[in-house]
């Protein structure tokens, strides 16, 4: 016997298109998920390898504290999060007064350049951002420790002339909502012009 075969039914047909209509509406939720974490993922790299750079840089500086041009102590004043120090940072034959500090969620770098005769610094500080998403405050965690010559940490911010030793920490994440958690970055330095004294 033969079956005569005219095609869907209209109920096959409405379930059929509402299966493919669920399995669009997966799929465009999956896509747009992935984008989302994708775009988060790569913010957090980016903002990570800024840190990295930013507190490599500043290590840097800091390992070429030196008496300024007129003389004074390498070490001008430490914090939690703030470092002042001379250092010849741009090769050039004065010294340079460095002053690395928070402002808000970034580590900034200000530099003031010797100028005169005799050399100052009394000029206009120029200030550039080293590092975002920097989340320290946040966290209660102090950008800077300082040890002296011993190797006790200091903690009494006027023994500012003891420094010779310092230790650098950058916590680093975009959005403190989201997965994964924050990135630690540490880094440290002698300050080399001092190790012997």
């Amino acid at each position: 016997m033969m079956r005569n075969s005219r095609g869907m039914s209209m109920i096959e047909v409405v379930i059929w298109i509402s299966v493919l209509v669920m399995v669009l509406a997966a799929l465009t939720e999956s896509v747009r998920y992935f984008n989302r974490t994708g775009k988060y993922t790569i913010e957090q790299a980016s903002a990570v390898s800024s840190g990295q750079r930013g507190i490599d840089r500043a290590v840097r500086a800091i390992r070429e504290a030196a008496y300024s041009s007129q003389g004074a102590f390498p070490v001008v004043s430490i914090g939690a999060n703030s470092f002042v120090f001379y250092a010849d940072i741009d090769q050039d034959p004065l010294i340079e007064k460095v002053r690395y500090f928070l402002q808000g969620s970034s580590l900034m770098q200000g530099i003031t350049d010797a100028v005169g005769d005799p050399p100052g610094y009394t000029g206009a500080e120029s200030v550039s951002v080293l590092s975002d998403f920097v989340r320290n405050l946040a966290e209660n965690t102090p950008i800077f420790r300082y040890y002296n010559g011993n190797g006790a940490e200091i903690t009494n911010y006027s023994l500012w002339a003891d420094v010779r030793y310092v230790n650098a920490n950058l916590i680093i994440d975009v959005d403190t909502n989201r997965m994964p958690n924050h990135v630690e970055l540490e880094s440290s330095a002698a300050l080399r012009n001092l190790t012997g004294q």
